[in-house]
């Protein structure tokens, strides 16, 4: 088990990377929250030991990302409506393209926030969330058609 030290500096380090990234998949700042809480709770049982901080930060999103997914396919949370919450501390250009990144289906709104909200290669994207890199460029791909054209019609609308 890890120490007291070493889990408050993982939390001091990747707890709001890991909470951009649970609220990307869940809409809902609650339940990212309690996603992450889960993720820091998996990281102290299990205790891994990591060569690089690039490795312990990519462990702790996968494993996030992966118990978001699960969360999302449990019969209760399909079952749900959730609560709309705005996202106060934004300017307006950035709140239009957060609510259009998040109204992304779940498979691309999860490859968009990886690149361009946390930084990563579309190969350690690959690597994190299991899939081949050429499955991760066509969903960037589309993700970005479809917010080129969700952010065209509000403009539009705008006018």
């Amino acid at each position: 088990m890890h120490s007291a030290e070493d889990v408050q500096r993982v939390v001091d380090t990747y707890a709001s990377t890991l909470l951009r990234t649970a609220f990307s998949l869940m809409k809902n700042r609650s339940d990212a929250e309690d996603m992450v809480q889960e993720a820091l709770l998996k990281y102290m049982e299990k205790a891994p030991e990591f060569e690089t901080p690039q490795h312990e930060r990519a462990w702790l999103i996968r494993v996030t990302v992966n118990l978001c997914r699960n969360r999302q396919n449990t019969a209760w949370f399909r079952k749900t409506v959730p609560l709309d919450e705005s996202i106060p501390a934004l300017e307006s250009e950035e709140s239009h393209v957060l609510e259009a990144v998040l109204a992304l289906p779940k498979k691309y709104r999860t490859v968009i926030h990886l690149y361009y909200y946390e930084g990563y290669s579309v190969a350690d994207i690959a690597q994190i969330l299991g899939r081949k890199q050429n499955t991760i460029l066509s969903q960037m791909s589309r993700a970005r058609n479809l917010l080129k054209q969700s952010l065209k019609e509000e403009f539009d609308e705008l006018r």
